[in-house]
């Protein structure tokens, strides 16, 4: 059976709950102040199975009923995110409305594509009165996605034109593009309720993937996890709910009032709250100029906050036009690429506009920057090759994961890896590491080239400045060169650049290929003098600041030879304080192994004083020493001797 969302829109009392309840049974209003004022406030539900016939499966239509009243609108949007088909409703005996152009322009600006109109009241008007009318929408619908689409006649209270209203859903229905279950799930909350017996329960139509019984699911903005105890769909129990089906979840791990109308409910760990998005944003004919920095209401889904429109390419939008913006949100939200959204004025509260999210974890721009002007135009041209080169392009960590590609789109990993694959032939990406189930890590390989120069200039800058240092370290290469880029970029251009013979790695120290420390004069006597000042006091030996001032250079110089000694392993670093010279260490384990053949394995540290003939000073450290070279190990006030 195919599952298809059916969307009422219309001014209030045109009787779109009416025409709802005579389709189905249902009534929709299911609080007592709608029934009590024959208006709807809330968003209600019902649906519709029609059977199979020529040329088309059968079909469950979910009635998604708005209300139409202008201080509702707000559920009005909550409730025809993630339709697939609208019921205009219209009233013969009233005709266009103020609700009826807003709640058009909201499917207009969410891109529905599929609909009919449905003249409601028919029996309560004349026919040349009806006929009025009939012309008057078709004159309204000019240019529109319901311009040529089938306007019913219908009276809910006699039922006539109920017979051709069903025929001509099941033949739109029968049109409207099946869901793939394959992409990742979200279902943005429009109720969330505690039922007696079963705990908390939330509803929503499901606008992509699945979800089963006992799955895990992730609440967004909040980022917590939770499980999925009980599955319905349409009012029946099922072991799983897809994409285009009105859903409701039974939830463990959460309490009713920590969830609420806004927000979203999706795959677990593979996507990132935002509270700024770039988008393509459309301002209605009728609206006024939204200028640079207004606030906006903001709705996206069954989520509304205000925004701050930041118009990227000009100061003012006019009624009519379209423009690049960047939309700084109150509060984080999930959203996507490609989702849709409703911006109204923010006083008086009246539909301007609404667009499409171009990227939902943008860099704060510049405005009037030609490159993110045409950044932005690839986003929005929609080509999958060229949308996923320019965001690792300019991305400013360099290079971007597969889980980081997989939150910044929405794509599914399939899709990913086809448009890595075409653009690593093309020549335009490059993958810097891969895993079993994917493609790992890509990056630009314009970028790996500048990379790889600035990295060389940093290294070659670092030996002009310290020639008496071997090289620089890892740790502050990656800091000078690298900035925020993963670890990943990091190892791939410097082991690139080993391999091409210009770089060389020792353990953390990153050089020039080839290149060695050339003392001068001076200064291979300052090494000489200080070598031998650490060789000549054994294991008693001086301050370091003393044996520095004998060196006969400069104390910055001294330092630097003193690193060269350290890494030639002349000399051991014991603590920051004692430097020794390697050949009385040496010896230390030859009296200890002594030590051990004479009078056993237990050694104290009154005998290892007596032993090396060193104070406590010197005793300490050097044991903590040997400790760590597992030559000793310690045992309560004792070390026992190991080699």
């Amino acid at each position: 059976m195919k599952h298809v969302i059916v969307g009422t829109a219309g001014h209030i009392d045109h009787g779109k709950s009416a025409l709802v309840l005579a389709l189905t049974g249902t009534d929709p209003d299911r609080w007592e102040e709608e029934k009590r004022r024959g208006i709807t406030i809330d968003l209600g539900f019902a649906h519709l199975d029609l059977a199979a016939a020529s040329g088309r499966d059968a079909l469950r239509l979910a009635f998604v009923d708005v209300p139409g009243h202008e201080r509702f609108v707000r559920n009005m949007l909550a409730g025809v995110s993630g339709i697939d088909l609208v019921l205009l409703v219209i009233a013969a005996d009233e005709s266009i409305k103020p609700q009826t152009r807003e709640h058009f322009d909201i499917c207009r600006l969410l891109g529905i594509e599929r609909g009919l109109t449905v003249l409601t009241k028919s029996d309560l008007v004349e026919p040349d009165v009806l006929e009025l009318v009939r012309l008057e929408t078709e004159e309204f619908l000019e240019g529109s996605f319901l311009e040529g689409a089938p306007i019913v006649l219908v009276s809910s209270k006699t039922g006539a034109g109920l017979d051709r209203l069903q025929e001509e859903l099941g033949r739109l229905a029968a049109t409207v593009p099946g869901k793939d279950a394959s992409y990742y799930f979200r279902l943005p909350i429009d109720r969330a309720f505690l039922m007696k017996g079963f705990g908390t329960v939330v509803t929503g139509t499901l606008v992509s993937g699945s979800v089963g019984r006992d799955e895990e699911v992730e609440v967004f903005p909040q980022r917590k996890r939770l499980r999925v105890r009980g599955v319905q769909v349409h009012g029946r129990s099922a072991e799983r709910a897809t994409a285009g089906q009105r859903t409701a979840l039974n939830l463990a791990g959460v309490e009713a009032g920590e969830l609420e109308r806004g927000m979203v409910l999706a795959a677990p760990g593979l996507f990132e709250p935002t509270d700024r998005v770039d988008a393509r944003l459309t301002l209605l004919p009728a609206a006024r100029p939204l200028k640079h920095g207004a606030r906006v209401h903001f709705h996206q889904g069954t989520a509304e906050m205000i925004a701050e429109v930041r118009l990227l390419d000009r100061d003012e939008l006019k009624p009519g036009e379209e423009a690049y913006a960047q939309l700084r949100l109150q509060r984080p939200a999930l959203l996507l690429p490609g989702d849709r959204f409703i911006v109204r004025q923010f006083s008086p509260v009246i539909t301007i506009g609404g667009g499409r999210v171009l990227s939902a974890q943008p860099a704060r721009h510049r405005r009037r920057d030609p490159a993110v002007l045409a950044y932005l135009e690839t986003l929005a041209a929609g080509d999958r090759d060229a949308i996923l080169a320019a965001r690792v392009e300019r991305d400013p960590r360099g290079a971007l994961s597969e889980q980081q590609l997989v939150a910044a789109t929405g794509w599914r990993r399939q899709d990913l890896e086809a448009s890595v694959a075409a653009l690593e032939r093309a020549g335009r990406l490059r993958r810097l590491s891969a895993t079993p189930r994917g493609f790992g890590v890509v990056a630009n390989p314009a970028r790996l080239a500048t990379l790889r120069q600035q990295a060389l200039e940093a290294v070659a800058a670092f030996h002009q400045k310290e020639p008496l240092l071997e090289g620089i370290s890892k740790e502050e290469l990656k800091e000078r060169v690298f900035g925020r880029a993963p670890e990943v970029l990091f190892e791939a251009v410097v082991s690139e650049l080993v391999a091409a013979g210009e770089l060389t790695v020792a353990g953390d120290i990153v050089k020039q290929a080839g290149r060695t420390v050339t003392l001068s004069r001076e200064e291979a006597e300052a090494k000489q003098t200080i070598e031998q000042a650490f060789a000549r006091s054994g294991l008693a030996v001086p301050a370091v600041k003393e044996v520095l001032a004998q060196a006969g250079v400069e104390a910055r110089r001294a330092q630097k030879i003193v690193q060269i000694l350290l890494r030639e392993g002349v000399l051991v670093k014991v603590t920051e304080e004692l430097l020794f010279h390697r050949q009385p260490l040496e010896r230390l384990g030859e009296l200890l192994r002594g030590y051990k053949r004479q009078k056993g394995e237990r050694l104290s540290v009154p005998a290892f004083k007596e032993l090396t003939g060193v104070t406590r000073k010197y005793a300490i450290p050097l044991l903590e020493y040997l400790d760590r070279k597992r030559l000793t190990r310690r045992v309560g006030d004792e070390r026992v001797i190991l080699h």
